[in-house]
């Protein structure tokens, strides 16, 4: 899974932390810093974290080897 931030949306409003607090951190006051490539297991963290934004600042696309793992299905 790939995770995408907009840090010039991001407003630093923290909501993403409290929803996945293993990927996502503020380095100081306002500087999210986030894992762009988590587990798949981190899925459930990741779309809580995407619903709790509030200006809709991150999204999450499967990365190569998932959609590759899901067309050979």
């Amino acid at each position: 899974m790939k995770v995408v931030v907009d840090l010039n949306r991001c407003q630093a409003y923290a909501q993403c932390i409290y929803a996945a607090p293993g990927h996502f951190a503020l380095h100081g006051r306002e500087a999210l810093v986030y894992d762009p490539s988590p587990d798949e297991t981190a899925r459930g963290e990741i779309e809580r974290a995407i619903h709790a934004c509030p200006v809709r600042a991150i999204t999450a696309y499967p990365d190569a080897a998932d959609a590759a793992a899901g067309e050979a299905r």
